[in-house]
């Protein structure tokens, strides 16, 4: 059985990870959504708290992962 290898950048260093801008972009939003969530949860909001956490941590923060 063939041995797996990590992919390199090419030059045969260590592996890298590569964010663009809208990785960024994405991960910001994903945070700035879990905070104001939070923040929400933390004055009572148990409506709109909940949308931006399921928001953040399921759709934003695994599209900032995958893009």
């Amino acid at each position: 059985m063939p041995k797996r290898t990590a992919a390199t950048s090419g030059d045969g260093s260590t592996p890298s990870l590569h964010f663009s801008p809208v990785n960024l972009s994405l991960g910001g939003a994903g945070l700035l959504a879990l905070v104001v969530g939070y923040w929400l949860l933390a004055g009572g909001s148990v409506t709109l708290a909940p949308l931006l956490l399921v928001l953040g941590y399921v759709v934003l923060l695994p599209l900032a992962i995958i893009l």
